[in-house]
């Protein structure tokens, strides 16, 4: 029999690199059901030398990549470390790490996760749970997004959950399965320009409102071809680097105008993504603060309901459920789904290390 509760550290460090997130989680099921609590919660912020090798990785060698992997482990486990004596957290059943993505190519079977060694579990001194996308790529899936397991057991009172990270993602479910893909770049892109402009984010999105939109720019971004794919499908950083930044380039237009077009993108292409255009949507990740896109994205959707929830839910979502897909490798239970990612089988993935 599986225990019925469990006190696990969710840790997630996405595309748009704002930091580590931990989060301490307790779990418990009760009648098939799962409940959540998020405790103790912080960010760790990069810093500028972490964050511009993690912004430059995307063209290292093999031989740096491999060095990149092992430096970064020890900076990753040891950051878990200090969260864990700092907060004082005894018991823990594990710790569930997603890493941190450098390379997705899943059409190429390949994607790579740093901070995902062997080494982490006698950094930390626990049981660690991660590397979560590999086994999903070998069987033939995107290895994304893998938050919609979470999404349904967590949050299914909403119709649908849309994460505003370096990426948008959607999920909902459709004809008793769950449907979910990346929809299009967000702060990937909207970071970069005021990264430009000596920002580290466009604060509530003030610089976007105050550009005009390119006609122009805002047709051929919505005619690329990734928009035509039906899902599944997922976005890398690649997609950024390759198509999207080189288009918005050949644009003598300034900062602000580039912005307001991509913000104005990004509401347009979530608008066609729903299915349905009513009913009630959960919208976390840091693109939630980013009130001119919130504005835009309900000028699209006039008739759904959109609903941010607490700070601790917004910010550590993924991190919480991260946190969930190692409790549900531990019970050896599904934490992957097939109709999401494509893969030839629903499948319990990652990877432990005692």
């Amino acid at each position: 029999m599986f225990k019925q509760a469990y006190k696990v550290v969710g840790i997630m460090s996405g595309t748009s690199l704002d930091g580590i997130d931990l989060a301490h989680i307790d779990f418990e099921i009760i009648d098939n059901k799962w409940n959540y609590k998020i405790k103790e919660c912080e960010t760790v912020p990069y810093s500028d030398f972490w964050l511009n090798k993690l912004k430059s990785a995307i063209n290292f060698s093999p031989e740096e990549l491999h060095q990149l992997n092992i430096d970064y482990t020890h900076l990753l486990g040891n950051i878990i470390k200090e969260f864990i004596s700092k907060n004082k957290l005894k018991n823990l059943d594990a710790i569930c790490s997603h890493g941190h993505t450098i390379l997705h190519q899943p059409q190429n079977g390949f994607t790579l996760q740093i901070g995902n060694l062997p080494e982490i579990a006698k950094i930390i001194g626990q049981t660690v749970v991660c590397d979560f996308r590999v086994q999903d790529v070998k069987l033939g899936g995107q290895g994304a997004p893998l938050v919609p397991i979470g999404d349904r057991v967590l949050f299914m009172e909403y119709d649908y959950c849309l994460n505003l990270g370096g990426f948008s993602n959607i999920s909902f479910e459709e004809n008793s399965k769950r449907i979910a893909f990346d929809i299009s770049p967000v702060n990937t892109v909207l970071n970069f320009y005021a990264n430009k402009l000596r920002m580290d984010y466009d604060d509530k999105g003030q610089i976007a409102r105050s550009g005009k939109l390119n006609s122009d720019l805002f047709n051929e971004l919505n005619h690329l071809d990734y928009y035509k794919k039906s899902f599944p499908k997922s976005l890398g950083f690649e997609f950024v680097k390759e198509i999207i930044l080189p288009l918005i380039e050949e644009y003598s237009i300034s900062i602000e105008d580039k912005m307001h077009t991509f913000t104005e993108h990004i509401a347009f292409q979530t608008s066609l993504a729903l299915p349905n255009k009513s009913g009630k949507i959960l919208i976390t990740g840091g693109g939630a603060y980013n009130d001119f896109l919130i504005e835009r994205m309900q000028f699209h959707l006039p008739n759904l309901k959109i609903i941010i929830p607490n700070k601790k839910t917004l910010e550590f979502k993924e991190a919480l459920i991260f946190a969930l897909l190692g409790v549900l490798k531990l019970r050896n239970e599904i934490n992957v789904l097939s109709s999401v990612t494509g893969a030839k089988n629903d499948h319990c993935s990652g990877v432990i290390f005692e």
